[in-house]
């Protein structure tokens, strides 16, 4: 006898669930199974029904994430690219939750490499002469930028509207770090 599809939506999305809280907490490697099938309300054997192991599940994760990512960028293509559309697009891809565990403290720097290298960011970038040497590094710096600041402001919890973040970057991006020192002080 077969599962109903929704149930099996759902046994899955209860162990991932469980999974992004327990991995926005601490390293995968103090990740056990059982802890998983407890805290979703399985057992082991179900878990094994899904996934062969938590890397599994942290590769099932991070697919859907970058999959939804470009999906919601490519139904964009026809609007100009910036900040605000990849934000929106980062906020829209999946439940925030799963995103603060992707990129939280012990999130991976593999899963970041791969969020640089699969999404198109380099569109967000307006007159970027491309054939300059210099280019390649003008990318990693915008794109480390933007995401090191997405992650912080995951962590504090969008502690700031997504408009005022954009004004934010928009601002460090324009005229540096000098006019916000002054607010500081």
């Amino acid at each position: 006898m077969n599962k109903q599809p929704e149930i099996t939506d759902k046994t899955r999305q209860a162990f991932i669930n469980v999974f992004c809280d327990l991995y926005s907490q601490k390293p995968i490697e103090k990740i056990s199974i059982q802890e998983i099938a407890n805290k979703s309300g399985y057992n082991r054997s179900t878990f094994y029904q899904y996934f062969t192991d938590i890397y599994e599940l942290l590769n099932y994760v991070e697919e859907k994430v970058l999959k939804s990512i470009n999906e919601e960028m490519a139904s964009r293509e026809l609007s100009t690219h910036t900040f605000q559309d990849a934000l929106q697009c980062l906020e829209n891809a999946e439940e925030i939750s799963v995103l603060k565990a992707l990129l939280g403290d012990y999130g991976s720097v593999h899963f970041v490499e791969r969020l640089k290298r699969e999404i198109p960011f380099e569109k967000l970038i307006v007159n970027l002469p491309t054939n300059d040497s210099l280019a390649p590094y003008l990318i990693e710096f915008y794109i480390s930028t933007l995401m090191s600041l997405f992650r912080l402001w995951i962590r504090n919890g969008k502690d700031l509207s997504s408009e005022e973040l954009v004004k934010l970057i928009d601002g460090l991006f324009a005229n540096g770090i000098t006019p916000f020192h002054t607010r500081l002080h």
